[in-house]
């Protein structure tokens, strides 16, 4: 989350600057989807509390020594507001179900569902934060939202429940970022961070009294695979930043959508999953429209 790149400095040309940013962005879904896919690789044999806990504290480690080194304070008194408050609510909700749809959702599924998240927070924007949408956006928004109902498919026999693991996790996830907007300037991307991965520890002590199976440690093979989801998670927040502010958001955040499709090529080598056509049909619409979203919120803004 944290790289010490000033935004706007004007030391690149608008162009080198939105590749630059265009560059990290695909290395940070690319890290994401690494990410995800080394969790899941984990959970079939130990409990997804045990491995969420165990993330969490990895990523909270290196973000409070990441604070510690900037010579900050690990939590900032602001955390308190109720805008961070709120934030940090849906941010637990969003890993909660995203920790279990991982565990035990098709990779493809989680990651198509994943991508409807900003059609959900211009919704939000426009519904909570008084934002003007037109009625373009809208229709964009309607397609995108049929586009995850395709992958539901919610009719007596194709539906399948572990998707709306997903689909809650997408809907934190996309709150968590509405409230970001409202999150106190005060607060530091590494403080951010440390709030943001003690949250993954919070929802992983409450996935435990839950889990399928007692709780156990890990043996060498799955530690090291958490610590590195951990480092990988951390990496992914730092090249998301420098993304960010390298290069014009409406440039820049469309490239966020290249993580679905190293999700569905990890989802095929690494989990031997085959999506259907409607799983591949219903991301396409998510995508499509939530592009059309951006373009057209960076033409209106």
């Amino acid at each position: 989350m944290a790289d010490g790149v000033g935004a706007g400095s004007g030391k690149v040309s608008s162009a080198r600057g939105n590749a630059l940013g265009a560059l990290f962005m695909v290395i940070a879904m690319t890290l994401f989807a690494v990410e995800d896919s080394l969790f899941k690789s984990v959970t079939p044999a130990l409990p997804p509390g045990v491995a969420t806990l165990i993330f969490g504290l990895t990523g909270t480690t290196l973000y409070v020594l990441m604070t510690l080194r900037a010579g900050e304070p690990v939590l900032h008194p602001a955390i308190l507001r109720p805008s961070l408050m709120i934030r940090t609510f849906f941010e637990i909700v969003g890993r909660l179900f995203f920790a279990l749809s991982l565990a035990y959702t098709p990779l493809s599924v989680t990651s198509s569902i994943l991508q409807a998240a900003p059609l959900v927070v211009t919704a939000g924007a426009a519904l909570l934060l008084n934002e003007t949408v037109g009625p373009r956006r809208w229709i964009a928004m309607a397609i995108g939202f049929v586009g995850v109902l395709m992958i539901l498919r919610p009719t007596p026999d194709a539906f399948r429940p572990d998707a709306l693991l997903a689909v809650a996790g997408m809907i934190g996830f996309a709150m968590r970022d509405l409230y970001t907007r409202a999150s106190p300037p005060a607060v530091s991307t590494n403080q951010l961070g440390v709030l943001g991965f003690a949250v993954i520890v919070t929802a992983g002590l409450l996935m435990l009294p839950f889990d399928p199976a007692p709780p156990r440690l890990p043996d060498a093979g799955e530690l090291w695979r958490l610590l590195l989801t951990g480092v990988v998670g951390v990496t992914a927040y730092a090249a998301l930043t420098r993304a960010m502010r390298s290069g014009e958001v409406s440039v820049v955040a469309p490239f966020r959508y290249s993580r679905l499709l190293v999700a569905l090529l990890f989802a095929f080598l690494f989990f031997g999953e085959r999506p259907d056509l409607w799983t591949l049909a219903g991301g396409a619409l998510i995508v499509t429209s939530g592009l059309y979203t951006l373009i057209r919120s960076a033409r209106t803004g």
